[in-house]
């Protein structure tokens, strides 16, 4: 007893009490309703219009990235270094990414990407330690772009986009694209400038002007202003075809599957240009630049590759060719009457084993071959004192030939998503020239060969 109120009162009470209060609660909840949430409703929205955040309400918004930073050593015969670069072969970047749910079929989606380069691996060379060519030590844009996807209709992307020829011939399942890619070379070393076996001067061609004279392997593409349209997806297949530049359009079909422990990525597209020859708008540079009776460029190309790996033993095998013509090039008067070849082309393979033996990560042990045989060349002059030119005058590139092998190592650390990687490449090349105003065509004087290690990491955020 206390107070004259014994526990059955005290609990009485309480139970009374809790109920008044939490009707009270209630009644004061509901009184406030419309205007309180209102109100936070409009202060929340102020707020996400002034804070940055992952995307809002309505868009998801991702920020994504990587650094690819080397050492590359090079000796082309004369000379040895080393520079501290930008491995192009996966550049670093930074990108958002994202997009919004209209209906269960079609979604909106955009990605902005800016690749960024200290020092260019595909540019420098022994008078440029950071690569300052075109394009420069800079930033540049990868993708600028938004679509339309739909379950059943496909994807509708326009802006600065891949399109069906872009990577056709880089399929790799083992992930070693990102240290040096088997089918295009020239991102590792190949701004470094020719030297001919009996003069020790730079020639003013780089081995990167070898193929094609843009430094891509016939048969690939790049990224590009355009309209570019995804199948959906069928037993595995892909169809898509891109359109921009004024005159530039491509197609091609895509396959991804596995089976019986075996995975498979493969691709073949085909490409036209008929109005530039500039790499910086066409989805491929054409090889004539200006030449006198045509109105316009008029190139085509196809390229295709596959890779195949086993995952039980981690075995795997890549595989790549392209080709690509110029129709113009041969009514250059350079090369009238010269029996020239209007075509270049290539081949490259890669094989390896790619396991987990440490718990680190996956382990990555590679070969690389590359070969490729480049017909006339109006744009890459060759001057006459030229270090490569053996006396004949003022040049151009009559035929050409690269070759390539290549050793390489690759090991990745889940827990801090980074890949550690070395890999040697041995270049050798030849070249066939012809006079600007003459008949003559001979082989340059004979070439040095090049060898290039890069040593670095490979970061991801």
């Amino acid at each position: 007893m206390f107070g004259g109120v014994g526990k059955a009162g005290w609990a009485t009470i309480l139970v009374t009490g809790g109920l008044m209060l939490g009707t009270s609660i209630s009644a004061q909840a509901a009184d406030l309703g419309g205007d309180c949430c209102a109100d936070l409703e409009e202060r929340v929205a102020e707020l996400e219009a002034t804070t940055a955040r992952k995307g809002n309400r309505k868009v998801k918004l991702e920020i994504y990235g990587q650094v690819n930073e080397a050492v590359m050593f090079w000796d082309d015969g004369y000379e040895r270094n080393a520079y501290v670069v930008t491995n192009d072969a996966s550049r670093t970047r930074v990108g958002f990414k994202g997009g919004a749910k209209i209906n269960d079929d079609w979604s909106a989606n955009f990605k902005i990407e800016i690749g960024i380069r200290s020092a260019n691996s595909k540019r420098s060379n022994q008078n440029d330690p950071l690569g300052t060519g075109n394009p420069a030590v800079q930033f540049d844009v990868r993708h600028a772009w938004w679509n339309l996807k739909s379950k059943t209709y496909g994807t509708f992307q326009v802006g600065h986009t891949p399109t069906a020829t872009e990577e056709i011939t880089e399929a790799n399942l083992a992930g070693t694209s990102a240290v040096g890619k088997y089918s295009d070379v020239e991102d590792s070393g190949l701004g470094m400038r020719l030297r001919a076996s009996n003069n020790p001067a730079l020639s003013g061609v780089q081995w990167r002007n070898l193929i094609r004279q843009t430094g891509d392997q016939p048969g690939e593409g790049e990224r590009r202003q355009a309209v570019y349209y995804i199948s959906p997806e069928f037993a595995g297949f892909t169809a898509s075809a891109g359109w921009g530049a004024d005159d530039s359009w491509d197609a091609g079909l895509r396959y991804e599957g596995e089976f019986n422990g075996f995975k498979i990525e493969a691709g073949i597209a085909y490409g036209e240009n008929t109005d530039s020859s500039s790499d910086d708008s066409a989805f491929f540079g054409c090889i004539a630049d200006n030449v006198a009776g045509a109105s316009s460029a008029d190139c085509e190309q196809i390229g295709g590759s596959i890779s195949v790996l086993h995952e039980p033993s981690g075995l795997y095998t890549n595989f790549a060719a392209g080709s690509s013509k110029d129709n113009t090039v041969l009514q250059s008067a350079i090369f009238a009457g010269k029996n020239a070849d209007d075509e270049s082309t290539f081949w490259a393979m890669e094989a390896g084993i790619h396991k987990k033996w440490l718990d680190l990560g996956p382990t990555t042990i590679f070969a690389q071959y590359y070969q490729m045989d480049g017909g006339a060349n109006e744009r890459q002059a060759v001057g006459g004192a030229d270090a490569i030119n053996p006396g004949i005058g003022a040049a151009h590139i009559f035929s050409s030939e690269l070759d390539m092998w290549g050793v390489g190592v690759a090991q990745d650390i889940k827990a801090a998503n980074i890949k550690l990687y070395a890999l040697f490449r041995h270049y050798e090349a030849g070249v066939v020239l012809t006079q600007d105003a003459g008949a003559a065509i001979v082989a340059s004087d004979p070439l040095k060969d090049l060898d290039v290690l890069m040593t670095g990491a490979i970061i991801k955020f």
